[in-house]
């Protein structure tokens, strides 16, 4: 049995039930960070397309675009690429069109420039359009904030700030949430859907369809497509990454460590040539994360390797095809929603517990769900995944998403496979934590945790590794 939690009450209705999406939780985009590279690109189509509703005797006029970072898109900026996104936005790139071409094309040298388009307006764009802020902007609601800015002789034609609240969730100053239905089933938490399931007859994965068709208006099939996309994009990451070898980009020069570890496996048995192979699946979908090539953020891109290696394992090494597996999705994504409503699944929130930690319970829902179909099992699984990531700090060193970022998948995975394992093997026991204050205790601890282990890569490792040692 799971854990409960004591302020929730039975058949009591939340304030605002959840109305999160899967195609919120999971989108296709360029690694390495989906708060630095997919939010700021969206950013820049935003700003692009801002631009175009401009008059056409501004466009020619312009004669300056600029970009603020703050937060720790200042501090990691470079090292995580938002510059290369905010480039690749304003030339009309989305995160699902961004190619590895595209991407490695952008900033070869320092000093590159490109053009940026809009009508009459043609602009040269380069690092010196950048400007990396001290400190956090005032009076933003996060820390993560893009200031696009274009301008003609001093007088500013069009500005807008833009918030980067984690998982490639996108807000800008004015903005508001999307209009959509009403969810079918009304609850916020882990214990609303085990007591919604009671209470109609129905699983876990037809109440979560049926929410998401309320809230998108989606057809079932086109949802279950959607889904199929994804698990797709993540076994493309694994095998691209198991593929490659050679150093990753950065000062560090990273070895790719994917392709020997699944070689090496060959010559381990039993439970040691699982572990292996899992944690190269982890590293290979890290591994082109690290290098800015299209991942699913699950539910981050630093995180982006936990759940590909588990999916690959359960396709690979248990034979689980289609209908499972796009059940399996949407149980994960409900437990990374949960975390992204209750507390957050950005680093430079909470740190990295928010990310492979909740990449590590979403996974380790999705394996216990496709491999025991259990609600309670899925609950304990997810709740033992994520407790075992409490405060985890985010110190990427350098601000590459690199050391100790791509390891921490592998890890990541490796403890969402054993949570489900310990759910299995202590089942019918009671639990006395559950996933709901769970996520609360992650949200109170990330709160809590000094600024310098919240992604800035200013402690941690990325205060004591030099690359010298």
């Amino acid at each position: 049995m799971g854990g409960y939690d004591p302020t929730w009450k039975p058949g009591a209705r939340p304030e605002r039930a959840l109305d999160i999406t899967v195609f919120e939780m999971f989108k296709i985009g360029p690694g390495p960070s989906s708060s630095h590279t997919i939010a700021p690109m969206k950013a820049g189509n935003d700003f692009l397309e801002l631009m175009r509703n401009l008059p056409e005797a501004d466009l020619r006029q312009a004669d300056t675009l600029q970009v603020r970072l703050y937060g720790s898109l200042s501090d990691t900026g470079i090292g995580h690429g938002t510059h290369k996104a905010v480039t690749a936005g304003l030339q009309g790139v989305t995160p699902e069109s961004a190619t590895v071409e595209i991407m490695d094309g952008l900033y070869v040298r320092q000093d590159d420039t490109v053009t940026i388009h809009c009508g009459p307006l043609s602009l040269p764009f380069g690092m010196g359009n950048f400007i990396f802020e001290k400190g956090e902007a005032a009076g933003a609601p996060c820390s993560d904030v893009l200031r696009i800015s274009l301008a003609a002789g001093g007088r500013t034609l069009a500005e807008r700030e833009y918030y980067s609240v984690g998982g490639g969730f996108l807000q800008w100053k004015g903005w508001k949430a999307p209009e959509r239905g009403e969810p079918a089933h009304a609850f916020d938490s882990m214990n609303g859907l085990l007591e919604c399931m009671k209470a109609t007859g129905k699983s876990m994965p037809v109440i979560l369809m049926e929410n998401e068709t309320a809230l998108t208006g989606m057809h079932p099939d086109d949802v279950r497509q959607g889904l199929l996309r994804f698990v797709n994009a993540m076994t493309a990451s694994v095998e691209n990454g198991l593929a490659r070898s050679g150093q990753l980009k950065g000062p560090y020069k990273v070895e790719r460590r994917a392709n020997g570890m699944f070689k090496a496996a060959e010559g381990m048995g039993g439970a040691d040539a699982f572990l292996a192979r899992l944690s190269a699946y982890a590293h290979a979908a890290a591994e082109e994360n690290s290098d800015g090539h299209p991942i699913v953020t699950a539910p981050t891109a630093g995180s982006a390797g936990v759940m590909p290696a588990v999916v690959y394992a359960l396709e690979h090494e248990r034979n689980l095809k289609g209908e499972q597996l796009v059940n399996g999705m949407l149980v994960a994504s409900f437990v990374g929603m949960l975390a992204k409503r209750h507390a957050s699944i950005a680093g430079a929130d909470v740190g990295c517990q928010g990310e492979i930690g909740v990449a590590s319970s979403m996974a380790a829902a999705l394996a216990a769900h496709v491999l025991d179909g259990s609600a309670e099992l899925v609950e304990n699984a997810a709740e033992l995944a994520l407790e075992h990531h409490l405060g985890m700090t985010c110190d990427p060193v350098g601000g590459y998403v690199q050391i100790p970022c791509i390891s921490r998948c592998a890890m990541g995975a490796v403890k969402a496979w054993n949570a489900r394992v310990m759910a299995r093997s202590g089942q019918g026991t009671w639990h006395p934590v559950g996933l709901d204050l769970t996520i609360r205790a992650m949200n109170a601890t990330g709160r809590d945790m000094d600024p310098r282990y919240r992604e800035t890569a200013k402690g941690g490792l990325a205060l004591f590794y030099t690359g010298t040692c």
